[in-house]
């Protein structure tokens, strides 16, 4: 018979990393035939409009969720219970509540942390108090080895376990492209064209993340007022939904900084659309200082595509983006060392390329989906 499980999941909308790893786990296969899986989505926002808000239904949603879940505990009895950890706020003290209702039941518990600041938060009394009951006796995934220190106060080391994120392919999903082996030569060659006559072309920077200021937004737009100065040839294209920045105020920026010719918002952009910015940019830029970056999925996807990337050191970044092999890592808001290493990017297309198929090539070791679910079930495991 098999190993009962029990996930507790935030399913779609997909606006977080621990949203996609729920639907992730739910679509995979392989973990659902070595366990007897039930789950139970927590989230009470099913659309990216209602995150964020209150209201009747959400609260109904809300109740519903809790007597499936008081239904499932008292008829299954799961032998372990699977679920994503906030840090902080309400969703916190929510996750405090299904703690205690899997002590009442004794049901052993393992968390994954898409979040960190915990080191941080424990400063006050009543957090610090919390994560020790919380966390005893409990194992903890984390995304990577770099994240620990946030939590060591509070859990052992032989509790810790390592589950990097991955992706599905996208270069070669069939809902992109008819036939993705000729389309890859296609894409390689545009590249290999574009790298031989890079002093006519115009080199392409690509940014794709939500309008969030820590996101090193801003950082990138003065940083590419710097190569402009140079009369270095370039294009950006900003990729994402608005969040602490409007798409206003966003152009202003570019107009006050006299970039309007040299760097493009281009709002939201999902599938086929998306895809397309992705084949077509030489450069991947993330220059976050965002103090709750753990490990970011949209340096996976800029990675299958083969691009190398400019990030900083922040949460597990280091992780992903080895410095100086897939690319380079530059320090939180320094602007004159992103201008700079953009540059080197730009004059340099054998770089480039070097760049860019290293990190194709750690994607495929390290970041695969099948890779997640291997070490997925293996962690499972490792807690029964």
């Amino acid at each position: 018979m098999l190993t009962k499980i029990l996930f507790l999941l935030h399913i779609p909308p997909p606006i977080h990393g621990s949203s996609i790893v729920g639907k992730s786990i739910v679509d995979s296969k392989k973990i659902n035939e070595a366990y007897n899986c039930r789950f139970i989505n927590l989230l009470v926002s099913k659309t990216v409009n209602e995150t964020g808000k209150g209201g009747l239904i959400k609260s109904f949603r809300f109740i519903k969720s809790w007597f499936t879940l008081l239904l499932e505990l008292l008829k299954q009895k799961p032998q372990l219970c699977y679920f994503a950890l906030t840090a902080s706020g309400f969703a916190f003290f929510k996750d405090v509540l299904l703690v205690i209702l899997l002590r009442i039941f004794r049901i052993k518990t393992v968390y994954h942390l898409h979040n960190k600041g915990f080191s941080v938060n424990a400063k006050n009394r009543v957090y610090s108090l919390l994560y020790k009951f919380v966390f005893k006796n409990s194992d903890v995934i984390i995304l990577s080895d770099l994240l620990y220190a946030d939590i060591k106060s509070f859990v052992a080391e032989n509790k810790i376990h390592i589950c990097a994120n991955g992706i599905p392919d996208l270069v070669y999903s069939s809902q992109f492209i008819v036939n993705s082996e000729e389309k890859m030569n296609e894409i390689v060659l545009d590249k290999e064209i574009s790298s031989i006559n890079f002093k006519l072309s115009t080199i392409k920077l690509l940014f794709l993340s939500n309008l969030i200021e820590s996101k090193g937004i801003y950082i990138l737009l003065e940083a590419c007022k710097i190569l402009d100065k140079r009369n270095v040839n370039f294009n950006c294209s900003l990729i994402g939904g608005e969040g602490d920045i409007s798409a206003k105020q966003l152009n202003e920026k570019i107009k006050e900084l006299g970039l309007e010719t040299k760097v493009n918002y281009v709002g939201k952009k999902y599938g086929v659309e998306k895809n397309s910015y992705w084949q077509n940019a030489d450069v991947f830029v993330f220059p976050t200082y965002y103090n709750y970056e753990c490990f970011p999925l949209v340096l996976l996807e800029a990675m299958q595509y083969s691009l190398p990337v400019i990030s900083t050191f922040e949460g597990g970044i280091p992780d992903v983006v080895e410095d100086d092999v897939t690319g380079f890592l530059v320090q939180q808001k320094d602007v004159q060392a992103l201008a700079d290493k953009l540059e080197t990017l730009i004059h340099n297309p054998e770089l480039r390329k070097q760049m860019g198929e290293a990190g194709r090539r750690k994607y495929e070791e390290e970041f695969t989906i099948e890779k997640f679910e291997d070490n997925m079930i293996n962690i499972l495991n490792a807690c029964l």
